[in-house]
């Protein structure tokens, strides 16, 4: 073999290996220019910080991954969360059982995602159209029922632990992100419905004629996300055990979509992984980390996270 065929061959082999695991590489760049610039970093308390933080927004990415891969895009995951969140103060602050508030909530976001999926594949609209309108009818409702103000519920020591407490070191919203992740990865990799999902993503005329129901799949990946906004909204209302109607959740949505793109996931459909989506979102909480670390203003995340999308979207083009 010559020489001349032998670069190719490595300079390909480092080319897919870039594409294939950008995100992790930036992500230990990450860490390291983190470290050097504060001695606090590594510190047990920050990173578990870092990883409690990030885990309502990671849940909602995980339900996110499904939906954009699929083809689709959900622009009413902070509203919805915060809806949802209401539902589950309102309930508990009328002293229902906590499972029950918290399965209200879950159920609440699960409607208003077989809704979403609904408009989207039976009436045929746009996925960015149906869902921002969703967003802005969720928001109303929580603002009309909550005369714009804040919901309080009961301080109940049980229903708090959910969002503050701990097992160990970890914090319990991680181990409930751990979870919902790898059970996620697994219905991907390993399911009918991820085949069809990816399949669905990557050319959906192609996926009607191979006699998948299309409809059906699109409704089912809102119904996940929907889920996984239930699950974040229950994290969400416990912390304080309250909800505003009017800024709880607000940007979520982007925050979200932030860390799927930057994980890989493509805008197009077809590709991306559940993985990948968690690199991306420890990029975003280590990047706010080292802002706050540092004392850089936080208004200037937005401008940062902004770029990033830009980055990510110019590079997922280039790779075309």
């Amino acid at each position: 073999m010559s020489d001349k065929k032998t670069n190719k061959i490595k300079t390909n082999y480092i080319s897919k290996l870039w594409h294939e695991n950008s995100s992790i590489f930036a992500l230990v760049v990450l860490v390291v220019f983190a470290a050097i610039a504060s001695d606090k970093f590594f510190q047990v308390t920050n990173i578990m910080n870092v990883l409690r933080q990030t885990s309502i927004v990671g849940l909602i990415a995980i339900g996110m991954t499904f939906v954009i891969i699929g083809g689709g895009i959900d622009l009413s995951a902070g509203s919805v969360l915060a809806l949802s969140g209401g539902v589950i103060i309102l309930m508990q602050s009328q002293g229902l059982p906590i499972i029950l508030c918290i399965i209200a909530g879950c159920i609440a976001g699960i409607t208003v995602g077989t809704i979403n999926g609904i408009f989207i594949s039976k009436a045929k609209l746009a996925p960015f159209i149906v869902t921002l309108a969703i967003s802005t009818m969720a928001r109303s409702l929580l603002i009309h029922f909550a005369n714009g103000a804040t919901l309080i519920g009961k301080n109940n020591a049980t229903f708090t632990r959910i969002g503050n407490g701990k097992l160990g070191v970890v914090p319990i919203p991680v181990i409930i992100f751990a979870l919902v992740a790898i059970i996620a990865h697994f219905i991907l990799n390993n399911t009918k419905f991820g085949t069809y999902i990816y399949a669905i993503g990557g050319n959906e005329k192609t996926a009607v004629y191979s006699g998948i129901r299309v409809d059906r799949i699109k409704i089912a990946t809102y119904m996940v996300i929907g889920f996984c906004i239930g699950l974040a909204s229950m994290i969400e209302s416990a912390r304080l055990a309250s909800v505003s109607s009017s800024s709880s959740g607000v940007l979520y949505e982007l925050d979200a979509i932030t860390a799927v793109i930057i994980g890989g996931t493509s805008l197009n459909g077809g590709k991306g992984k559940i993985s990948g989506t968690i690199v991306g979102m420890l990029i975003l909480g280590i990047i706010s980390n080292i802002m706050n670390l540092l004392g850089i203003s936080p208004y200037l995340n937005g401008a940062v996270k902004g770029l990033i999308i830009l980055v990510a979207v110019l590079m997922q083009r280039k790779e075309k």
